[in-house]
């Protein structure tokens, strides 16, 4: 399924890499015919972000450290300048840095728009040597329930992708993370994992109007793996 957001304009958060999730959410928002703003977090990050940025016709590079209000405040003053208006908001990041970015964009978000963060079943369930980044996602997935109903007044919809494991940065950092897949392979309903480019195309349904009656949900793609009990 295809969908239509030309006329739109959406900011991308995170982009570390080809792997990213966050670069596959922009390439869907890209073939959908969204404008784009894509951001990366440092100058470490900088050379490999903005080679696939440029990749994509139209779509712009920005720096932004999410934990840093004050880049926060900067990048938002620019893309007022650049853009006047945002539409949508995508970003794999804190619970806190998700605060800090709604805040910052929802004066820009005139007509409303859709903010799509991601979280994992670590927030729900334990999974071994996840440890406190599980009590991160928890706290994510919480603040996302809040911050659908105060911004649902602003037609502001927030929602959560859950994925299931995907080679990713961060996910290098996850010990054992081979073991992860392979068990998640063998007791997910659809028997494999997650593809990166099936996070992205979920990203692109809550972005699009398609999307336009959900709010303050947690949306699962890993191949059906947390409705099993063993």
């Amino acid at each position: 399924m295809s969908f239509n957001l030309e006329g739109r304009t959406a900011v991308v958060f995170g982009v570390a890499n080809k792997r990213s999730i966050a670069w596959s959410i922009a390439q869907g928002l890209h073939k959908a015919g969204a404008q784009l703003a894509i951001t990366y977090q440092n100058e470490r990050l900088a050379l490999e972000a903005k080679d696939l940025i440029v990749s994509l016709p139209g779509a712009e590079a920005f720096q932004c450290d999410v934990s840093k209000d004050d880049e926060i405040d900067r990048l938002f003053a620019t893309l007022k300048e650049r853009y006047g208006k945002l539409h949508r908001i995508a970003h794999d990041v804190s619970v806190y840095s998700l605060v800090a970015l709604a805040r910052a964009a929802a004066p820009l978000m005139e007509d409303g728009g859709s903010i799509v963060t991601l979280t994992y079943n670590g927030s729900q369930r334990v999974v071994p040597r996840y440890n406190v980044m599980g009590v991160a996602k928890a706290a994510l997935e919480c603040c996302v329930r809040y911050l659908a109903y105060d911004l649902g007044k602003r037609n502001i919809r927030v929602n959560a992708i859950s994925a299931g494991p995907v080679k990713t940065l961060s996910a290098r950092g996850i010990a054992d993370f081979s073991d992860m897949l392979k068990a998640h392979a063998e007791r997910a309903p659809l028997k494999r994992n997650v593809n990166v480019n099936e996070v992205g195309a979920t990203g692109v349904f809550l972005a699009s109007d398609a999307s336009s009656g959900t709010t303050g949900a947690v949306i699962y793609v890993d191949c059906g793996y947390n409705i099993m009990g063993f």
